[in-house]
């Protein structure tokens, strides 16, 4: 069975794990956010930073996820400092992947010193 974005996913993690030797543990999300906008752009990725998608029911829009990086237009990325990764963290990169038609996104969680990860395929 194939991983989808099995090599994207790789240079994500890459990424993540230079922003957090870099800027260490437990800072605000927005700050990985922007640094791993920086590192992947380094790294030569196309990044979208909150785009908007609107959300439609029987056609009628009823509102907008915004996810906070897509990578090469094929991998929703959020960056996260929590605890532990929990279903309230899961249920919206779900819908972030039925919304945009994306397959794969990737939880980052910068609270520890090591960078947690969960990858998350539709």
């Amino acid at each position: 069975m194939p991983i989808f974005h099995e090599k994207l996913t790789q240079e994500v993690l890459g990424a993540a794990f230079t922003v957090a030797n870099k800027l260490r543990p437990g800072l605000d999300e927005k700050l990985y956010e922007r640094a791993m906008v920086i590192e992947l752009t380094k790294r030569g990725h196309r990044l979208e930073q909150q785009r908007v998608f609107p959300v439609y029911y029987d056609g009628i829009e009823i509102g907008e996820l915004i996810p906070d990086l897509i990578v090469d237009g094929a991998l929703v990325v959020d960056p996260k400092v929590v605890s532990a990764f929990n279903e309230a963290h899961i249920a919206p990169m779900l819908g972030y992947l039925n919304i945009t038609g994306l397959r794969v996104a990737l939880l980052l969680n910068f609270k520890n010193a090591s960078v947690e990860w969960k990858r998350i395929v539709r």
